[in-house]
């Protein structure tokens, strides 16, 4: 990733275009044959002579230039005919945008491999499930994985949307009229790049675009986030469900030799605020002056490097959280039931409510014995046993059906049928 977004690569390709811009005006009829010959054998760069020339000309496309010419000789008039500063730098971006999706296309696949894997090992693993923090309902760990299976599905997605609206480059001159380029020379070179020519661009292409990407990027990252988040709360010491893996000889605190912490999960935390940021600024390069100003440009040569970098290196990270996650199905069957099987509640009004209760009547006496059960030592099922009005209705063996785990788990199967991953 870091070699797409490096300077030689970005000279390369600016050089790239370069040559494929000859080649078609040759094809048109414009470009000596003998001319094309010299440009494509003699093409070529130094960083270093680039920086030389830059230092004098301020300009880094001028300064490439100059120093291509001084290896081309006579024949290197025929570089850049036609072009403005944009159409190489915009039609570079768009392949770079495009290798890097690829790579974190590639990671976001090997990641939800991985996923699959932690989400069949533990289908049936039960667990508590929470909302607000607060014991629900229970789930298994491998639909907990599951839904994270499913959500980086998404993610491959937007980033494949995101790719193709950024597959666009530009060959159209310093106002995008073509005035001095048959809009065919545009359309060969993007043909060799992989890009379609842009329907309609100013001197550059719109920023839409580029901002559509980056917040790709973002909501990807909030993804990564998201999944952080939920296993540092599992890893919580009066949790204890999960944890990442602690390596031998690993320290967790320059003070506390008992410390365990999940420094990975926080670090993915954090990062996804970059990323989010970043997406922040590509949305302000949207608005540019007329036909082109330049604000956008410093902004860009942050910000994309960076975040492709940046997700690369969060997936990567994320692949070996979730690959070498500890897993303790014993702490969640115990913390499972330390509510005393007050996640039946529901499960009983509705018996109640299929035996003719009206559902405030059936909430009001399941809701008197759950808050005998959080106040008490006894279970919900004894305290549902014991309340007249739920004892007149439904039988013992009935509650005892009611508060059975396995309903809750009926559909695992079907749900990792429609995600394939049974």
């Amino acid at each position: 990733m870091r070699e797409i977004w490096s300077e030689q690569r970005k000279l390369e390709i600016w050089l790239q275009i370069e040559i494929l811009a000859c080649e078609a005006l040759s094809k048109a009829g414009l470009v000596p044959a003998k001319d094309l010959a010299v440009i494509k054998e003699r093409a070529k760069f130094e960083i270093e002579r680039c920086r030389e020339i830059e230092k004098l000309t301020n300009h880094d496309v001028i300064a490439f230039l100059t120093c291509v010419n001084e290896n081309i000789g006579p024949s290197s008039r025929w570089l850049h005919y036609g072009m403005t500063s944009s159409d190489l730098l915009d039609t570079t971006m768009a392949v770079q945008m495009q290798q890097s999706a690829d790579i974190l296309l590639d990671d976001l696949r090997a990641l939800r491999k991985v996923i699959a894997r932690r989400a069949r090992e533990h289908k049936m693993t039960p667990m508590i499930g929470r909302s607000h923090g607060i014991h629900a309902e229970p789930v298994t760990f491998g639909l907990k994985m599951a839904l994270m299976y499913d959500e980086f599905g998404r993610a491959i997605q937007r980033l494949e949307n995101a790719k193709e609206a950024c597959r666009v480059g530009k060959i159209s001159g310093a106002v995008g009229t073509h005035a001095h380029l048959d809009p065919k020379i545009e359309d060969y070179v993007c043909k060799k790049l992989g890009l379609k020519a842009a329907t309609l661009s100013t001197q550059i292409i719109q920023r839409d675009r580029h901002a559509e990407f980056q917040a790709a990027l973002a909501v990807i990252g909030s993804s990564v986030e998201r999944w952080a988040t939920e296993f540092r709360h599992l890893q919580r010491t009066e949790v204890l469900e999960a944890e990442e893996y602690f390596g031998e000889g690993q320290k967790g605190s320059s003070a506390m030799p008992h410390k365990r912490n999940p420094i990975t999960c926080e670090r993915l935390a954090g990062l996804s605020r970059v990323l989010r940021g970043n997406a922040l600024a590509a949305m302000e390069n949207v608005a540019l002056w007329h036909e082109r100003d330049i604000t956008h440009s410093s902004v860009e040569r942050v910000i994309f490097p960076d975040s492709c970098t940046l997700l690369d290196y969060m997936l990567s990270l994320l692949i070996k959280v979730v690959d070498q996650l500890l897993v303790y199905p014993e702490n969640m069957e115990a913390n499972l039931w330390k509510s005393k099987g007050l996640f039946f509640s529901q499960s009983v009004l509705l018996a109640l409510v299929k035996r003719g209760a009206t559902r405030e009547e059936a909430y009001k006496w399941v809701q008197d014995a759950s808050m005998k059960t959080w106040r008490g030592t006894d279970s919900l099922q004894v305290n549902m046993k014991a309340h007249p009005e739920i004892a007149k209705r439904l039988s013992k063996k009935e509650i005892e059906q009611a508060c059975d785990l396995k309903q809750h788990f009926k559909h695992v199967n079907w749900t990792f049928k429609k995600l394939g991953i049974e």
